[in-house]
């Protein structure tokens, strides 16, 4: 015969494992809890830092602004520039995200930039469209930096350096070539004369936004 001392014991010894087990399961379940909200705030962290990369990409320690007008994309930047004896900020506006131009266009070499620049093309069937005018209306845009810029036909690259050198060209793959102390080959195919133009001016952008810095600091 079981005594009730017994029954009283067993009982509220079944009690404690059942309490035991319930808080188990109420701290898994706020494990749980914990773990969705840290998730939540890492995605949202995320999503956000994402949606501010893709609105201010950055290259070469140059931000840009992704501007939407109608149907295009432009990239817009800013620097400052001595303009008739005052200083002015002057837009620059890209077609092509320029995180992604480094990767779609290889750079061959490294960018000697010199204050003159002959600019020339062996071929005329790079006017895509349309394409060519604003490469070229962009490419003269660097003149704001102090950069002459000019077309030669009779020059070619001149191994002292004296003046950079960039010959637009077609080619099976679109790259630049650096092949002289401050000579370049933009090579086109597939009329991407906007990428390849553009690649080359972002190179510019870093080199002078380095320029700048070292002179305000």
């Amino acid at each position: 015969m079981v005594k009730k001392e017994d029954k009283k014991e067993e009982k509220s010894s079944l009690s404690k494992q059942e309490i035991k087990k319930e808080k188990e399961r109420q701290n898994k379940t706020l494990k749980a809890v914990l773990i969705l909200i840290v998730i939540f705030f890492l995605a949202v962290f995320v999503s956000f830092f994402v949606m501010k990369t893709n609105n201010h990409p950055k290259y070469n320690g140059v931000t840009f602004n992704v501007v939407q007008e109608g149907e295009l994309t432009f990239y817009q930047t800013t620097f400052k520039v001595i303009d008739k004896g005052k200083l002015t900020n002057y837009n620059l506006y890209l077609r092509n995200n320029p995180q992604k131009l480094e990767k779609k266009v290889p750079f061959e070499g490294e960018l000697e930039l010199r204050n003159f620049i002959v600019l020339n093309s062996t071929t005329e069937n790079l006017f895509c469209e349309g394409d060519w005018t604003i490469a070229i209306a962009n490419m003269l845009n660097l003149e704001i930096f102090n950069i002459e810029i000019m077309k030669d036909e009779n020059a070619s690259c001149d191994q002292e350096g004296e003046y950079t050198f960039i010959q637009i060209e077609e080619g099976e793959k679109t790259k630049i070539v650096q092949y002289g102390p401050s000579c370049y080959k933009l090579i086109v195919s597939d009329c991407e004369i906007l990428p390849v133009t553009e690649r080359f001016m972002i190179e510019v952008f870093g080199e002078v936004n380095a320029l700048l810095e070292q002179q305000s600091s």
